[in-house]
């Protein structure tokens, strides 16, 4: 297999030349060969407006045709992709566009009703708005940059428990080992037709999406944003094979019932939040899957474990599976999970401490997540040593919120912690202490936080409080809230 994206569109060209490589609902049906043009072409455009080897490209936009042409031309030009999550608020893109040092910025010019690029302050030399200009950066097609398998070819940041976004820099042939682990272990094969209703920005959307169809074959149709009517619709007339997600999508096309004929449906991959054994169930009865599989990743590391077909519907529903892509896993202090292998990032962007603390001298990512192993090295995540939860398949960070909360004039003090959501499977609740004198609504802390943050970062539920609860130095028990929670 390739080592190189470049090489691996090159590879699918060759092999798949004629066989339909991006059906977009809401723009053209493109095969790998015109896939592979399209890329060389879009790469002459951006070499012509001076992108070059090593430059960084930011891509601000939702699932499209164009977000795999850019990608895709931003390696064949030797250059980094550095996504950012289409929810960010202008803030919070700004910072990664800053700290990234990007030479450019490809964005979406609405989406969702917001205008990002009139949402920056200051933008890279070279910034182009899709659609509006994506006829200007088609020009002659230009030949591939060489690009060593060793070098960076992506960098997706994440939060940490400071609050902090960091970096995660991943290779060529990080980026695609974890591509085709994934795509070997689902089973994918050039006559799938799989859904990625997961973001593009995500590494599952584009690691797992993106990359999985592009060593195997496979037929990619984005969704932008999931609609339950649109996804079961597409389903019917793309006759989608493949469809991986939160467990909470499968549980809302459950919900919403009948009418359209899904038994082309063979695979659905999930994880992120609890999945109940009745839910795997239902999944096959109801929606036709053949196979379903969990597994346990983050950006550090993409995909690290993976059930496998055949696991029983416990295994699937209890564990994450088996080590996957290489990766060893074994239990630290606290039974924290520790995994080791070829495809652990290469290390945070700028910020040597972070990565120092992440990776030990052994080379073991520590990753804050708590779990157990079973007999047969299947392993089971228990709880999070850094407190995120996960809402709607998103990661939330509660230091992150609590520090935009702290900063609403009124506010003394702030706990925010995950709690079940039916649909979403977990939201925020924030616990704030007003300060003495000062008269604050849970509509303030909403308005507030949606000024600052995405969407699915901003607490659901706000309760006011006197106190919190705190241990013998003082710190807040986040512990005995959830307890409260789950009496």
């Amino acid at each position: 297999m390739e080592r190189t994206v470049p090489g691996a569109l090159a590879r699918a060209a060759e092999l798949f030349g004629e066989h339909e490589a991006i059906a977009d609902p809401d723009g053209p049906r493109l095969t790998y060969a015109q896939l592979h043009d399209s890329v060389r072409r879009v790469a002459g455009g951006l070499r012509a407006l001076g992108f070059a080897k090593g430059d960084r490209l930011a891509l601000w936009a939702p699932n499209t045709y164009q977000w795999v042409i850019v990608a895709l031309a931003t390696h064949w030009c030797g250059g980094t992709l550095v996504p950012i999550n289409t929810r960010f608020t202008g803030p919070e893109a700004q910072d990664i566009l800053d700290r990234a040092r990007a030479k450019a910025l490809v964005v979406t010019g609405g989406f969702l009703g917001v205008d990002r690029l009139a949402s920056l302050e200051r933008t890279p030399p070279i910034t182009l708005t899709i659609p509006d200009q994506w006829d200007e950066v088609i020009q002659g097609p230009v030949d591939v940059e060489d690009v060593s398998p060793d070098e960076v070819s992506d960098i997706l940041f994440t939060s940490g428990t400071t609050g902090r976004s960091k970096g995660a820099m991943s290779a060529h042939r990080q980026a695609l080992g974890v591509a085709g682990a994934w795509a070997a272990i689902a089973g994918l094969v050039s006559s799938d037709r799989y859904l990625i209703i997961n973001p593009f920005f995500h590494s599952f959307g584009y690691k797992a999406g993106i990359l999985a169809c592009l060593v195997s074959g496979a037929t990619m149709v984005p969704q932008k944003v999931f609609d339950v009517g649109e996804a079961m619709r597409l389903v019917e007339k793309e006759r989608i094979t493949v469809l991986p997600g939160p467990p909470t999508i499968y549980q809302t096309m459950l919900d919403s019932g009948g009418g359209h004929d899904l038994s082309s449906l063979r695979l659905a991959v999930t994880g992120a939040a609890t999945v109940p054994s009745v839910l795997i169930e239902r999944m096959r009865e109801g929606l036709g899957f053949d196979t379903v599989l969990t597994a346990y990743g983050l950006t550090e590391a993409v995909v690290a474990t993976m059930c496998r077909p055949g696991d029983s519907v416990e295994t699937i529903a209890q564990t994450s599976g088996r080590p996957a892509a290489g990766f060893e896993v074994r239990l630290g202090e606290h039974d924290e999970i520790l995994l080791r292998g070829p495809n652990v990032m290469l290390g945070y962007l700028d910020d040597p401490i972070a990565t120092e603390q992440a990776i030990d001298a052994d080379g073991w990512l520590h990753t804050g997540d708590v779990g157990r192993l079973d007999e047969a090295g299947n392993l089971s995540i228990t709880d999070r040593l850094k407190d995120m939860y996960i809402c709607g398949g998103f990661n939330v960070y509660p230091a992150e919120v609590e520090q935009v909360i702290a900063r609403l004039d009124g506010v003394a003090e702030s706990v925010v912690i995950g709690v079940p959501d039916e649909r979403l499977g977990e939201v925020g609740k924030a616990f704030v202490v007003p300060r003495p004198g000062h008269q604050l609504s849970t509509e303030d802390v909403a308005a507030h936080c949606k000024r600052s943050l995405a969407n699915y970062k901003v607490p659901r539920h706000v309760e006011f409080r006197a106190t919190l609860p705190r241990n013998a130095s003082g710190k807040p028990l986040k512990r005995v809230l959830r307890e409260e929670e789950s009496a």
